[in-house]
C-alpha cells in the first residue's frame, strides 16, 4: 500500500469516531503532507477510546517506518560532556532517541496534548508513540483519581518510540516571580524520574528541558536545577549509567555546555 492510501485509510477510521471533524477534514486538501497534517490533528484531538486491532496495525506501521525514516540517535552512542563521564548532551528531536526512556514534560491531566500540531514536546512524543500512549496514560489516571502533582513521575512503555519507555513528569508553571517552590518542584521532577527509572532498573535517561517552554520557566535557572540535582543523584548507587540532557534550541544547548564544562560552576542551581 502506498503511503498516501495508508494514511487516508487512518483518516477514514478516526472521522468514523470522530464524525464532528468531518466538515473540518474535507478542507484540507488531498496532497500526502496535507493528509498527514490531518492525521496528526486527528491523533491530538481523539479522546482516550478502545483502539481497533485493524487501526494500531495500520498505525504502527506507518509511524515506525516514519521513526526509521527520520533516523534513530543511539544514546548509548553519545560522548560524554566534559567531565561527566556519565552526562551526554544533544541537541534534536527527543522522538528520535535510543535509551531506556525519554522523559515528556506532561501537563497534570497526563493525555498528552489536544491542540491539533502544537510544538510542545508533549504533542511530538505521544503523536510519535501512537494512541496507545493516551489510553496507557488514561489508565493511570483512572486509577490515581486525580490529577498528577508537579514534581513526581510515572512511567509508560514507549510504543512506536526508540526509546523503551517515557517518564512522564510534571513540571512547576510560573506564574510571574519564580518561588522556592517552583524550584523544589522543578528539581523533583528530575528525582522522581531518575528513582522511578532506577528502581525499574533503567539504564539510560534522556530527559527535555522540563516547563521550559509553555510553563516558563527561565531557562538558564532550569539548566542549573537539572544539572545539580542529576549531578546529586548520579553520586549515589543506581542501575542508571547515562543521563542524556536533550535541548532542541540554540540557547539550551550554549546554556548547558557552559553548565557541563570542566569550570562550569555545575553546582550553582538548586
Amino acid at each position: 500500500m502506498e503511503r498516501i492510501e495508508q494514511i487516508r485509510r487512518l483518516n477514514a477510521m478516526l472521522l468514523a469516531e470522530l464524525p464532528a471533524y468531518r466538515a473540518q477534514a474535507r478542507k484540507f486538501p488531498p496532497d500526502e503532507t496535507s493528509q498527514r497534517r490531518l492525521l496528526r490533528s486527528l491523533m491530538n484531538v481523539r479522546p482516550p477510546m478502545p483502539l481497533s486491532r485493524e487501526f494500531l496495525a495500520a498505525q504502527d506501521e506507518l509511524l515506525s517506518a516514519e521513526r526509521e525514516e527520520r533516523g534513530v540517535v543511539d544514546g548509548a552512542a553519545l560522548p560524554a560532556a566534559g567531565p561527566h563521564p556519565q552526562i551526554s548532551l544533544w541537541r534534536g528531536d527527543i522522538t528520535r532517541l535510543r535509551a531506556d526512556a525519554i522523559v515528556n514534560a506532561a501537563n497534570s491531566a497526563l493525555l498528552g496534548c489536544f491542540h491539533p500540531c502544537h510544538g510542545c514536546i508533549d504533542n511530538a512524543i505521544h503523536s510519535a508513540a501512537g494512541l496507545q500512549l493516551r489510553e496507557a496514560c488514561r489508565q493511570i489516571m483512572e486509577a490515581q483519581g486525580c490529577p498528577e502533582p508537579a514534581g513526581g513521575a510515572k512511567l509508560t512503555p514507549g510504543y512506536n518510540l526508540p526509546a523503551r519507555y517515557v517518564l512522564h513528569t510534571v513540571g512547576p508553571i510560573v506564574r510571574e516571580e519564580i518561588t522556592r517552590r517552583d524550584r523544589e518542584e522543578l528539581a523533583s521532577c528530575y528525582r522522581a524520574c531518575l528513582e522511578l527509572a532506577g528502581l525499574r532498573g533503567l539504564e539510560s535517561v534522556a530527559f527535555c528541558c522540563i516547563s521550559t517552554g509553555e510553563f516558563h520557566f527561565p531557562n538558564q535557572e532550569a539548566a542549573e536545577i537539572a544539572v545539580e540535582t542529576v549531578t546529586q543523584f548520579l553520586r549515589q548507587k543506581t542501575s542508571i549509567r547515562k543521563v542524556i540532557f536533550n535541548v532542541y534550541k540554540e540557547l539550551d544547548e550554549g546554556i548547558y555546555r557552559r553548565l557541563l564544562a570542566p569550570d562550569g560552576g555545575a553546582a550553582g542551581g538548586a
